[in-house]
């Protein structure tokens, strides 16, 4: 009997992250795919992007709405009603595995479930570092995860850190570079074509709120939308996630939505984002796509702020905070392209994902968790 795998997506980015994992499993007679898609696929103000599953060719697709319309809704209630939802899902349709990525509440809602369901759980990307809940989110859920496939042996050497067993520990880098490195990716003229880009030069801009630093946002984004306007440079300007804070974010964009220099999307396809990504002067904002994608291109990138502040930096990022001179001074003279750095991969996660999924082992893993103490010797006095 095939393995009913269930792949839980909550955002545009985790889906085009999954989405290299799902189809490689999906090939397979071995292995039957399931998708739980809730949180921003299903708010229209996101472009209702579970039709982007639906247009993948995917079957066993399910919707659950955790929160209002508007995407609204408090963190703690959308994760109360994300363990409801996914609770109802798993007895419903009951999974041999449930692969979660990253740090996002769905996650850890559905990691939970899981876990108290005696469903072996996957961890997609743990063991990292950023800033502000979204370690916590991502450390609690790598505790609750009984599998991990992690970027790079750095993420590894966290997750043995937080007493992880190393047998089920699998170093498969990003899977979002399978799709960068692909051949089969739009071109940059579809790209424009399709979202009605005029611009033959631009930079990219994504700009989230801090849930930790609330108070702080609207005087930090006053002076980050304050230098993208003043530069009179050319953005395409991506509206932010669903977190606490965002709110101010839409009210903010939404007044400049007829400046000539600005096109404003809810949401792009990843395809087409890493096309126009990898054509863009840089990308400005705070956005993980800064960090992890952008450098695989080579392109430079303008990291504002604390919201990435533990991540992996590369020669092309440059660090600033929300000051508005620092930043207007970096968009009139930002910095060459460079040479790609491929710190979480080298665009085979898929075949590692489904090698690691087609051994014996994998399944025999426990579902009794067990910490694993690392030598003394091993802590600096």
């Amino acid at each position: 009997m095939a393995k009913r795998i269930c792949f839980v997506t909550g955002t545009r980015a985790d889906f085009g992250k999954l989405k290299p994992l799902i189809e490689r499993i999906d090939q397979s007679p071995t292995f039957e795919c399931f998708i739980f898609a809730t949180g921003m696929h299903a708010l229209r103000r996101y472009g209702n992007t579970v039709n982007e599953i639906k247009k993948a060719g995917f079957a066993n697709i399910f919707l659950h709405i955790n929160q209002f319309a508007d995407g609204g809704s408090a963190m703690d209630t959308v994760l109360a009603n994300t363990v409801q939802g996914f609770a109802h899902y798993l007895r419903e349709y009951p999974a041999d595995l449930i692969v979660i990525h990253g740090d996002r509440i769905e996650a850890i809602a559905c990691a939970l479930v899981g876990a108290l369901n005696n469903v072996l759980v996957a961890h997609i990307e743990g063991g990292e570092r950023s800033g502000t809940i979204d370690d916590s989110i991502r450390h609690a859920v790598s505790k609750m995860a009984h599998l991990h496939f992690v970027a790079n042996e750095e993420a590894k050497q966290r997750l043995l850190q937080l007493g992880e067993r190393e047998a089920s520990i699998h170093v498969i880098g990003s899977p979002d570079i399978d799709v960068m490195l692909s051949e089969h990716l739009p071109s940059l003229e579809q790209a424009k074509n399709r979202y009605e880009i005029p611009f033959s030069e631009y930079f990219i801009f994504m700009y989230h709120p801090v849930t930790t630093e609330l108070e702080q946002l609207p005087a930090n984004l006053e002076a980050v939308l304050s230098a993208v306007v003043a530069s009179q440079q050319k953005f395409i300007v991506i509206y932010p996630n669903n977190d606490a804070g965002s709110e101010i974010i839409f009210t903010e964009l939404d007044h400049l939505k007829d400046n000539p220099n600005l096109k404003l999307y809810s949401s792009l396809r990843f395809e087409y984002f890493l096309v126009l990504l990898k054509h863009a002067k840089a990308i400005v904002g705070n956005s993980s796509a800064g960090i992890r994608e952008a450098p695989v291109y080579g392109v430079p990138t303008l990291n504002i702020g604390t919201r990435q502040s533990a991540r992996a930096t590369t020669e092309s990022i440059t660090n600033v905070p929300e000051d508005k001179d620092q930043i207007l001074g970096y968009l009139t003279k930002h910095p060459p392209h460079r040479p790609g750095s491929f710190h979480f991969g080298d665009g085979n996660s898929a075949d590692l994902f489904a090698k690691a999924l087609n051994k014996d082992t994998f399944w025999q893993t426990p579902k009794q968790k067990t910490f694993q103490d690392l030598p003394l010797e091993a802590f600096p006095n």
